[in-house]
């Protein structure tokens, strides 16, 4: 039984139950009309639908997998018709009878219509004469969930205005726990008994479910989600869909991507739980905030009038903030290197205090007015940490963190709030340049798509392919589900095997509707979906002026635990799969939460990515020109412009000129899906001669399954003079701190003719190691560094100029660099 569950079941019985007791009296049930059988068997009773034909409710992707579930007890194939708007028939086929599914006690057969290639709105599958709810099939299927699944974070987000002009007039409401009467607020907020004896200001983020707590623990992971998300995207080409101006949220048009825009504003306030320098513990983080004591159902969070209340720090709330800020360093860099800055260095601070405290555990029994989210084992966390620190500055003392780890050896596990130890090994298999050992590198890979793989088999085992097994419905299923749709995902972009995405998408159809009870647990979308989830102020059910949730609200799911009195009443003796209740009351079934969403955001984000037909990747080489000194060598980058659909090997080699010229280490590469767009060197050497002919040579980097690119090599002969300066550089330290500063570098073409890609070398002064970069590719080997344009920017007309920034750490005096050369020619 997945971690995830019991943790989460001990965590909200003890949570909700004191506010459910405050409000009982204005609830009603509306739970599903519906008879279940025992646990111990018989024929399944009727589901809660009079639809035998279980689909998607939302629709299905062109080149996606198409599959539903009959509820038949025929033991033989049964005629299938698919139906288009209009009412023709488009496509027909059998059945394949699958049996007994054991989470539901339903019989299934399944329906596969994936040879259908067309396009549209309003289709119906129909058997014996009985039809399913109407879909779309469409390319653009997941474009409304991809953001109304975001826009859940900005309605969720404590201390400001909710916006009528971005959520529509039922949703705005004034800000939350700023202070203002009746609200005690989160500007100034004092801690429990013996923790502290000050006050610290903990505005903003988001809260964290149905209640108003705000807990670091689930911040961490549902801030790493929606981070990643555009992480992956940007890796995979597919980053635009998530940028600037493409989601409802205030800060949309600021040049920034509106994922991070909405990221920030909690990890502004996981920062904010930092103990500050100078207290007791400090560089830990408090473990979470809340009220003093439940509030009732509903209460909107401007009425709130109870005291908040800070708690005790703990070791696995630390490294929560480690780990998300360390992500925040590298992926907001590049738009905004003083955030980045901030990050890094609140994530070193905790890094250490965690280690100082290796072992401060959250109470069980903290579980007045919030739930307590307690973590007995932290070692995965310090595994999670160290593998974010890292993939962000490929220090020696992260990497040791990480190959040490019992963690780095043993499975892929489900991940989850209290385990979190695969959203490292996801970070180490993902993100270009972590510096870990290629045979660490290939483990970590196959570790997870080991993992996938079983969650494939489990999928196939069952009626309606969910990735959990018949022991997993227990409280926030569905949030196990989308974990391990997303480890799919993952291992699709390892490999480029569809077998992974379409595991992935078919995990959206089960939450989508394609399950035992014929529903969407997603507010908004499809016929029969909820709109009663567990909230204090999206509470229509228990308030009729208060407004159902919004559309992209995602429910817990199915719990065979009935761990609330509306369960225990209304489901008593469903099958696993059947234990939910669209009702406020259930909160064991039916609440929502961040850490929830952001892995329904993530996958939909995953689903809505435009992927037509397998394009050739064309190899990409920068500089396009290279001048190689007589005796010497010089290398150049190579990549891809896409992601290819397998491992693909380019070869380098001298296709004609000068044969003093060849190239030796990085002749051959290998480029897979994850890999694709990290630059590989090649090293092109001139052997030393005796005549003063400076000779070039043309070199082809080509192979099966790419378009080959070519590139050209001159020899730079010893008795020849440099070229004259054609190039001025301005290298400025734009901030400091301790051990480490950020540099803008710009270079300035000052010659007469176009540069068609460069690369900028220079060498330190001191000991300064470059850890990160934007804008340009820098690599460094000793005190020498070298810059590459990044493709877009390798085009210098005569007078232009082109910039980069990266970070770097130092000791002693930071000196600045004496000589640049620009493509080999030293700069003035």
């Amino acid at each position: 039984m997945p971690r995830v569950i019991l943790r989460g079941a001990l965590r909200r019985a003890a949570a909700v139950f004191t506010g459910l007791a405050l409000a009982a009296g204005a609830l009603t049930t509306t739970a599903f009309a519906a008879g279940f059988v025992g646990a111990d068997g018989g024929a399944a009773l009727a589901a809660p639908s009079d639809l035998p034909l279980r689909v998607n409710q939302l629709g299905y992707l062109p080149d996606g997998p198409k599959r539903a579930t009959l509820v038949s007890s025929a033991t033989a194939p049964l005629a299938w018709q698919l139906r288009d708007g209009s009412g023709a028939q488009v496509a027909s086929g059998a059945t394949t009878v699958k049996g007994s599914d054991q989470a539901s006690g339903q019989s299934t057969h399944l329906v596969d219509f994936g040879g259908y290639t067309g396009t549209g709105s309003g289709f119906t599958l129909l058997v014996g004469g009985q039809a399913s709810h109407p879909f779309d099939i469409s390319a653009a299927l997941y474009d409304g969930l991809r953001a109304d699944s975001m826009s859940f974070f900005y309605q969720q987000r404590s201390g400001v205005a909710i916006d009528a002009g971005l959520t529509g007039s039922e949703y705005a409401r004034p800000a939350g726990h700023l202070g203002v009467a009746p609200n005690k607020g989160d500007t100034s907020v004092p801690c429990q008994a013996g923790v502290c004896d000050y006050r610290l200001d903990v505005r903003g983020g988001w809260y964290d479910a149905g209640d108003q707590g705000k807990y670091v623990v689930n911040g961490g992971i549902a801030t790493w989600q929606v981070v990643n998300s555009f992480e992956r995207a940007r890796r995979s080409g597919g980053d635009a869909a998530l940028g600037d101006s493409t989601l409802r949220v205030p800060e949309r048009g600021n040049g920034v991507p509106d994922v991070l825009d909405e990221a920030r504003w909690e990890l502004e306030f996981l920062m904010r739980m930092q103990v500050p320098a100078g207290k007791p513990s400090a560089g830990m983080a408090f473990h979470k905030m809340h009220d003093t004591e439940w509030t009732g159902l509903p209460t909107r969070p401007e009425l709130d009038d109870k005291q908040r209340e800070l708690h005790r720090p703990s070791t696995a709330a630390t490294l929560n903030l480690a780990a998300t800020a360390a992500q925040c360093a590298r992926v907001y860099a590049p738009y905004d290197s003083a955030f980045a800055t901030r990050c890094l260095d609140a994530a070193r601070r905790a890094w250490m205090a965690a280690k100082a405290n290796p072992n401060v555990l959250a109470s069980a029994t903290d579980n007045a007015g919030g739930g307590a989210y307690e973590d007995a084992d932290v070692s995965d966390e310090f595994y999670w940490a160290a593998a974010e620190l890292l993939a962000t500055t490929a220090e020696t003392q992260y990497r040791d963190a990480v190959t040490s780890s019992p963690h780095h050896a043993k499975p892929a596990d489900a991940f989850w709030w209290g385990g979190t130890a695969t959203l490292g090994r996801i970070t180490l298999a993902t993100v270009p340049g972590t510096a870990l050992p290629s045979d660490d590198l290939a483990r970590v890979r196959g570790l997870l798509t080991a993992a996938a793989d079983g969650h494939l088999s489990t999928m196939a085992a069952g009626g309606y392919a969910v990735p959990i097994p018949a022991t997993g419905y227990v409280w926030g299923s569905n949030s196990a589900v989308s974990n391990n749709a997303i480890t799919l995902a993952v291992a699709y972009e390892i490999t480029g095997a569809q077998r992974y995405r379409a595991g992935a998408l078919e995990s959206l159809d089960y939450l989508l509707g394609r399950n035992a009870l014929d529903h969407s647990y997603v507010t908004g979308y499809g016929e029969r979906a909820s709109e009663n989830q567990h909230h204090r102020f999206w509470a229509h059910q228990s308030d009729a002026s208060l407004p159902h949730p919004p559309a992209g609200s995602f429910a817990g799911g199915p719990n065979a635990g009935l761990d609330d009195p509306v369960a225990k009443e209304r489901l008593n003796g469903c099958a696993p799969a059947a234990c939910y209740v669209d009702d406020i009351g259930s909160y064991s079934t039916n609440e929502v939460a961040i850490n929830w969403n952001s892995s329904l955001a993530w996958l939909a984000a995953f689903a809505a990515e435009r992927r037509g037909g397998p394009a050739t990747p064309a190899v990409q080489v920068t500089p396009a020109t290279v001048s190689v000194p007589e005796g010497g060598s010089a290398s150049v980058s190579v990549r891809l412009s896409a992601a290819p659909s397998q491992g693909v090997t380019v070869t380098v080699s001298r296709t004609a000129g000068d044969q003093d010229l060849t190239a030796t280490a990085g002749s051959t590469l290998v480029f897979t899906p994850a890999n694709w767009a990290t630059s590989q060197q090649v090293s092109v050497s001139a052997a030393q001669d005796g005549d003063t002919v400076a000779g070039s040579a043309t070199f082809t980097a080509g192979g099966p399954g790419v378009s080959a690119s070519t590139f050209t090599a001159t020899e730079v002969e010893d008795d020849v003079a440099p070229p004259a300066a054609s190039c001025a550089v301005t290298y400025r330290v734009e901030s400091s701190w301790g051990n480490g500063f950020t540099a803008t570098v710009a270079v300035k073409n000052t010659g007469t003719t176009a540069i068609s890609g460069w690369a900028l070398g220079w060498t330190f002064e001191g000991d300064q190691r470059i850890s990160s970069a934007w804008n340009a590719t820098v690599s460094q080997s000793g005190s020498a560094a070298t810059a590459r344009d990044a493709g877009w920017n390798g085009a210098l007309a005569a007078g232009a100029s082109a910039s980069f920034g990266f970070q770097a750490t130092y000791t002693g005096a930071n000196a600045l660099p004496a000589r640049f050369t620009l493509n080999g020619a030293p700069c003035s």
